[in-house]
């Protein structure tokens, strides 16, 4: 599923929901010595980079003097489990990716009570209540990990960090279902619930100068993951339909819809020292019912990516990887829309191709040093926050990031 930051209650609603249940599940369990607190497993990580770039700004002001260290990811994770058929499960997340140091606030990243109805040698099958991360790709549900991660950014074209909320998590109900068969495993996963629909969301949508709250709508999204001989093959489709309104307190400004319904399909081959990796993606947005039909919008979008891993030594891998983003499948070089804008925003916004080479160490298993070079030909990515003049951005540009990645 795919949204924006709740409302500051509701998110406490959540938090104060999810603790009660934390400090009741420590009580003894009925018929045990032990208590509960015997299976709490804490965990956290830390990621710190520098950011480094020619032209354009990427997670603050990566283009000035030595670059940016404004890219900061800090999260803690527990898990308790009172029943041998129920989980409860929560992480708090502070990341900072430009913007002072206020964003980096801490927040809820998800929090659930996960209950098994079924588990054998051959099914499970479960349920998920609260606030849950979205399966989306291979990447969606631990893209916050630098671990899980194959490079410090995944792959723009299908993981926006420039509308990241609209990807995150949702609240409301995820059920799964697993089938283990002779020749591998089959992964079932739909949920329903209210995303969240951020901060920059708005900005992309270009409705952060208007009066207003862009309210995110019951949305429902869903996967199907098949990983055949042990993962050696990994394929998954996946779909959304997700929605918003945009209460409108602008004089003369209506009220309006936003709505986003993407397809992605992933492939993937393991084999012992290398993987291929490509996902493909065709995303339909658009904003509808304004009165100003300049706002609304109908548009097709096609992403993709094609990457290559090596693993050698024991502790260091390497990447290549070729990216592509196209805002309108019907505009694949922006030209359409630069004229629509009447050249106030150039044609190469509406897209980008991105050649990125990548290296990862791991000289101790909770320690990951990383680093990537990227080149990049269009700006359909880059964050708006960090360049709010889009007439002043380069169309092709080069970029650097270092990161040090803790886990504990």
């Amino acid at each position: 599923m795919i949204a924006s930051k709740s409302s500051p209650s509701s998110e406490a609603r959540l938090a104060g929901m999810l603790g009660a249940a934390l400090l009741a599940a420590a009580a003894p369990v009925h018929g045990h010595d032990e208590g509960a607190l015997d299976t709490l497993q804490l965990h956290g990580f830390l990621s710190q980079a520098l950011v480094v770039s020619d032209d354009n700004n990427v997670f603050g002001p990566s283009s000035e003097g030595a670059g940016s260290l404004q890219f900061t990811e800090l999260g803690a994770n527990a898990s308790l489990r009172p029943h041998e058929d129920v989980l409860i499960a929560a992480q708090v997340l502070s990341r900072r990716a430009g913007g002072d140091a206020s964003d980096a606030s801490p927040e809820l990243d998800y929090g659930l009570i996960d209950y098994q109805l079924l588990s054998d040698q051959r099914r499970n099958l479960g349920v998920q209540v609260g606030r849950f991360k979205n399966p989306f790709g291979f990447y969606n549900q631990t893209r916050d990990v630098a671990f899980t991660r194959p490079s410090v950014l995944l792959p723009q074209s299908i993981y926006f960090d420039r509308t990241r909320s609209l990807a995150l998590s949702a609240d409301g109900v995820l059920s799964y279902y697993e089938e283990r068969l002779p020749q591998g495993t089959l992964r079932f996963q739909a949920g329903v619930g209210r995303v969240q629909a951020g901060d920059d969301l708005r900005r992309t949508l270009r409705l952060d100068d208007f009066s207003g709250d862009l309210d995110p709508e019951t949305s429902a999204i869903g996967q199907i993951r098949y990983e055949h001989d042990g993962g050696r093959i990994v394929a998954a489709i996946g779909t959304a339909d997700v929605g918003a309104h945009f209460d409108s307190r602008q004089p003369g400004l209506s009220d309006g819809d936003f709505y986003f319904r993407p397809w992605i399909l992933s492939l993937q081959y393991n084999a012992e020292r290398w993987s291929l990796t490509g996902e493909y993606a065709l995303r339909e947005s658009g904003l509808e019912n304004f009165n100003d039909p300049r706002l609304n919008f109908d548009t097709t979008g096609e992403s993709w990516y094609l990457q290559y891993t090596r693993r050698f030594l024991d502790d260091w891998q390497w990447l290549i990887r070729y990216d592509s983003l196209v805002n309108d499948r019907d505009d694949p070089d922006g030209s359409a829309f630069e004229e629509k804008t009447g050249g106030a925003i150039p044609a190469h916004s509406q897209y980008a191709r991105d050649i990125t080479l990548g290296l990862q160490w791991t000289p101790l298993p909770r320690l990951l040093l990383s680093g990537e070079y990227h080149h990049v030909d269009g700006t359909g990515w880059l964050p708006l926050r960090d360049n709010p003049d889009p007439d002043e951005t380069a169309e092709r540009w080069n970029l650097w990031l270092f990161q040090l990645s803790l886990r504990f």
